[in-house]
């Protein structure tokens, strides 16, 4: 069987190098290029040992540990040992991540039963696997970019899951319980009496509001143009604020100040003493993570620790 060296070599050289990247990037480390193509050919030295009177060692797992301790030493140097330690165990996730996918797709498209090309039974010294260099070049690349996209979706999911907070508003002595999001982005004020402004959806609630929230949050233009009425009490109550959105100059929101607004997060329940709300038909979240966008000055109210108490 003809063993093309110089290709099993290359091929070695640029996953080790991708992994090396990867690990860079779940760990968000600023890496030069060059240094991770060094740690990457400094791994793929070990396919050449195979072929050198070091072959009864280069498969030892001692072996491939001191190659991964030099490749991610190359790669991110030596500050102190917990920041070793993190690059180190990173890159062997990142490795069986990567190695994990490829088996799965693998056997998911063809699973032998009787095992016999499984890797237990392979006996050609590393170089035949069932999973054969041609799916590895192929796949190899796509589980590297689903391994990546699928790291980053977590991370947003934490950041997303970190600026979640309980909100309560009490609007005519009546309760509406929600999950908002905390958004630096939302800046809008009332620009008469300051006071900071939060969204919230009710699209899929309908049936807990009265008609007049219902129609101030399906059709705001009629009710701001005077073309539909929604009685005295609620216009008295009403605010009609200007804001800027995407795609639109200028737009008018109408808000009011309810009774009550109340946040909570983790152990502590923060009072908004000055809030007003604008309510919306739209969804503000793709998957319903939330259904209100709550300004940050928000959060600066009279707050209290108490463990016992929550919003929600």
């Amino acid at each position: 069987m003809a063993v093309y060296l110089d290709i099993i070599w290359a091929l070695n050289f640029m996953f080790d190098s991708l992994l090396l990247y990867l690990t860079a990037i779940i760990l968000k480390r600023e890496v030069r290029l060059w240094r991770v193509f060094a740690g990457g050919l400094v791994g793929s030295v070990i396919i050449l040992l195979v072929f050198t009177p070091l072959n009864a060692y280069s498969g030892h797992p001692i072996t491939k540990l001191l190659f991964s301790v030099a490749m991610v030493l190359t790669a991110f140097g030596f500050k102190r040992l917990r920041y070793f330690l993190k690059g180190l165990m990173t890159f062997y996730f990142s490795t069986f991540l990567i190695g994990g996918s490829l088996i799965g797709i693998h056997y998911f498209i063809k699973f032998d039963f009787q095992l016999s090309s499984s890797v237990m039974l392979a006996s050609v010294k590393g170089f035949g696997d069932p999973i054969s260099w041609l799916f590895v070049l192929l796949g190899f690349p796509l589980a590297w970019h689903f391994s990546k996209r699928n790291i980053e979706g977590i991370e947003m999911t934490k950041i997303q899951y970190d600026s979640l907070v309980q909100v309560l508003i009490v609007i005519e002595e009546k309760e509406y319980r929600f999950k908002g999001l905390i958004d630096s982005g939302n800046q809008l004020y009332d620009p008469i009496s300051k006071m900071p402004v939060m969204f919230i959806s009710i699209k899929d609630r309908l049936e807990q509001f009265p008609q007049e929230i219902i129609k101030i949050a399906g059709n705001p233009e009629e009710i701001i143009l005077g073309n539909e009425s929604i009685g005295g009490e609620w216009e008295h109550k009403m605010r009609v604020i200007p804001c800027k959105v995407v795609g639109q100059e200028h737009q008018l929101i109408i808000a009011f100040k309810p009774d009550r607004i109340v946040l909570g997060k983790e152990n502590e329940i923060i009072e908004v003493e000055r809030g007003l709300v604008s309510f919306s038909m739209q969804q503000l979240s793709a998957d319903d993570a939330f259904q209100c966008i709550v300004h940050p000055k928000m959060l600066t109210g009279t707050s209290k620790i108490n463990p016992d108490a929550k919003v929600s």
